[in-house]
């Protein structure tokens, strides 16, 4: 009998500054955490985990915000109110590489901001039909 693969469970970044992570998901984002230790802390986001893994070594910023690198991710939210999510957001200093710009044919509206590592994190919200 083959294994089936029906949701993702959690999500891991690995990050530099574990304190200063925590308080950008924890303060400025507004995710609930689960629990932190200095190595290994997690966020609940609905049925799944954001993990945050201590210990990462810090990369220079791409010279290009728009690059995209293989083996790299980003992670994603779904909102309601992405004009009034982008406006709290900037005012706790969150910093956004895209402003909410309508995706054409993709049917959302979409903001990406970056993280104090530059993991860059999508906030979207589907188009009215």
């Amino acid at each position: 009998m083959a294994s089936t693969f029906n949701k993702i469970d959690y999500v891991m970044i690995t990050v530099s500054n574990m304190a200063r992570s925590v308080a950008f998901y924890k303060d400025k984002l507004g995710i609930p955490m689960k629990f932190g230790t200095p190595e290994w802390t997690e966020f609940q986001t609905g049925n799944t985990t954001l993990a945050l893994h201590g210990g990462g070594q810090p990369r220079e910023a791409p010279a290009d915000p728009n690059a995209h690198f293989a083996g790299s991710c980003s992670i994603g939210f779904n909102v309601d109110n992405l004009d009034l999510v982008y406006e709290q957001l900037q005012a706790k200093g969150v910093t956004f590489v895209m402003p909410p710009t309508a995706r054409e044919g993709e049917g959302i509206k979409l903001a990406i901001a970056m993280d104090p590592d530059g993991l860059a994190i999508s906030f979207g919200q589907a188009a009215k039909k």
